[in-house]
């Protein structure tokens, strides 16, 4: 699964039939901190999530078997909106001494 947040729209005029009515997302992969990562994901919402939530987002096969896309050319979907990330203290002590290299 990838943690990503939403920060755009696809609007697309013609599309795969398979596709019509499916909300289509620009999703940017995040770290556990909310930190932005590299790269974009085009993702089939199945949550109804919005603008600028974070969001779960799953890939490959996994995204072709999320609640609504059974037999659509999906290779991305979200599937969940992300309420809180916590780390436990090990991994936030490792993240503290890594910020201040």
């Amino acid at each position: 699964m990838i943690l990503g947040r939403i920060v755009g729209t696809v609007v697309s005029t013609r599309k795969d039939v398979r596709l019509e009515g499916k909300k289509l997302l620009i999703v940017k992969p995040i770290s556990p901190e909310g930190a932005d990562e590299s790269g974009y994901l085009i993702a089939v919402d199945t949550v109804d999530s919005g603008f600028r939530e974070t969001v779960l987002v799953v890939t490959g096969s996994s995204a072709r078997n999320a609640a609504e896309c059974k037999d659509r050319p999906v290779d991305a979907a979200i599937v969940g909106i992300v309420a809180e990330v916590n780390l436990d203290a090990l991994h936030e002590a490792e993240l503290a001494a890594a910020r201040k290299k």
